[in-house]
């Protein structure tokens, strides 16, 4: 029975690490570019979109599906950075488990 409380402490505790990294993950930021650094994307490591720059010469009216594309690059490799910073982060918690819903 000691083991078992001392196991839920532990389980407390780690929850309120996991709570406290999660929150700290939104003040994380990761930035992606595509089109040689034409568009860039910031996001917070909540997959927030925070910021996309785009560079005079990227805007092509001739061309506004390669502008397209190359924002959804950028999105999405934004989006893989901040998957690999929550990995990172939460995963100094849980000693390297991937415990499903958790990131």
């Amino acid at each position: 029975m000691k083991n078992m409380n001392q196991m839920m402490k532990q389980m407390k505790k780690m929850q309120a690490q996991m709570a406290k990294a999660q929150e700290e993950l939104g003040n994380k930021e990761v930035e992606a570019t595509a089109g040689g650094g034409v568009v860039k994307v910031r996001m917070n490591g909540h997959k927030q979109l925070l910021d996309i720059s785009i560079a005079p010469e990227a805007v092509d009216p001739e061309d506004v599906e390669m502008l397209q594309d190359m924002i959804t690059a950028a999105v999405n490799e934004a989006m893989k950075k901040a998957d690999e910073l929550a990995a990172q982060d939460l995963g100094k918690l849980t000693g390297g488990l991937n415990l499903p819903g958790m990131f």
